[in-house]
């Protein structure tokens, strides 16, 4: 079961669509208007709780994808993942994090889930999500 495709609470749209090339817009840790992990890794969550909220955001990329193409039939890769970590400035498990969404990824979508990925830590994340994700995906007509 996917999450309704949270709505956007700025100026930009979830997803952008270039020729064969799907861009979807950064999803934190929320499902259906919650967010579900709140505060920093590493200090008031561990990575484990990381990962879980990674996969919050992954799912969350998926239904924007589904949303964007009318079926996840039409998806042929998972091209790039971008990961966001509100964390303590000594954390060094940022990459590990966000395997909770490339882990999705791969699960979902087998070899074609295979992505390359940037985990960056940051100091804060919009409404105290834990982590963010965005995604750019190669599809299909």
């Amino acid at each position: 079961m996917l999450p309704d495709v949270p709505v956007p609470i700025a100026n930009f749209v979830p997803f952008r669509r270039e020729g064969s090339i799907l861009f979807l817009a950064g999803q934190i840790c929320e499902w259906n208007g919650e967010v579900r992990y709140i505060g920093k890794i590493g200090r008031e969550l561990d990575v484990a709780t990381g990962q879980a909220a990674a996969r919050v955001c992954g799912l969350n990329l998926i239904a924007a994808l589904r949303q964007a193409l009318g079926s996840l039939d039409r998806v042929r890769q998972c091209l790039r993942l971008g990961g966001f970590v509100n964390c303590d400035p000594e954390f060094k498990l940022v990459p590990q994090v966000i395997n909770g969404a490339s882990d999705l990824m791969h699960q979902i979508f087998g070899a074609d889930g295979a992505h390359v990925r940037t985990a960056v830590g940051v100091a804060t994340l919009p409404r105290g999500a834990a982590v963010e994700v965005d995604a750019i995906f190669a599809v299909g007509d």
